[in-house]
């Protein structure tokens, strides 16, 4: 879990998408070559890391369903209802 922490994610769920992890591995369940396999490629992966002297990956951000409608959402949409709300908008 540490390995998984020092790659960027916070759980085996988190690390689904980026790691490939199936449904049960997400779960947290995996076979004993699964697991040697998995820890062998994080911790190539911090190794090649430290090497390069790069940050490590930030966490992707899980939006809300709202945050995810407010980005889909145009601009001009999005300012003409602040500013009906009192708000002063500006174009940067």
């Amino acid at each position: 879990m540490e390995l998984l922490n020092n790659a960027g994610h916070t759980d085996f769920r988190d690390a689904r998408g980026p790691m490939g992890f199936t449904q049960r591995q997400a779960g947290g369940k995996f076979t004993q070559s699964e697991a040697e396999a998995f820890i062998q490629q994080l911790e190539q992966e911090e190794e090649a890391a430290s090497e390069s002297n790069a940050p490590p990956p930030m966490p992707a951000a899980r939006l809300t369903k709202a945050e995810q409608a407010l980005r889909k959402m145009p601009s001009e949409q999005l300012a003409a209802e602040l500013q009906r709300r009192g708000w002063i908008v500006a174009e940067p």
